[in-house]
């Protein structure tokens, strides 16, 4: 049986790096405020690297989990939400490859608005770019396409996402600088 340290509820301004300490000592209140405040934005990345809400769901499920458990090997040298990010994507990688290669990459569709956008012609259009994005994305490799989706979708800059990646900054910026070349390119009859 582990002992559990009692502490008073987290107050959700609290830094990552303590609520992280926290929960480490076993306080599931401020892991339960670290999975609300990194949760949306996790899904997002597992979302866009899986293509599917549902394996994106259990990804990112997976990842809190693993988390929750080596919540004490984690370095508070480290960012908690680029190591999450480092969780996430590895989980993300490793379901790609478990799954038959059948399956393909597809965005998550945005909302329709009320814009010139909405206008039948202009929708066929964007809709048509779009995949034209996702097919490119998808004939990335997996390293170019999680360091270009980290970067570009969800801005972390290039030492978090060489952490997140476990590869060195100028290996992300070689990506990074191929995923863009390759996209260009593919993306060209849009522009």
């Amino acid at each position: 049986m582990t002992e559990r340290t009692v502490c008073p509820p987290p107050d959700r301004g609290l830094p990552d790096g303590l609520l992280a300490l926290r929960a480490a000592e076993g306080d599931e209140e401020s892991f339960a405020v670290l999975v609300q405040r990194h949760g949306r934005s996790l899904l997002l990345l597992a979302r866009r690297l899986l293509g599917n809400p549902q394996d994106a769901e259990e990804a990112v499920q997976d990842a809190f989990f693993s988390a929750w458990r080596r919540l004490p090997e984690f370095r508070r040298s480290a960012e908690f939400r680029t190591w999450m990010y480092r969780i996430t994507v590895n989980r993300c990688l490793t379901m790609r490859r478990r799954r038959s290669p059948s399956l393909r990459l597809d965005a998550v569709a945005e909302p329709a608005t009320g814009d010139a956008w909405s206008e039948p012609a202009r929708s066929a259009e964007q809709a048509a770019a779009t995949s034209a994005l996702v097919r490119a994305l998808a004939e990335l490799d997996a390293g170019q396409r999680t360091c270009w989706i980290l970067r570009e979708v969800q801005g972390l800059p290039y030492k978090e996402i060489a952490h997140a990646t476990r590869s060195s900054e100028p290996t992300v910026r070689g990506r990074l600088f191929r995923a863009r070349r390759s996209l260009q390119e593919a993306m060209g009859p849009w522009r």
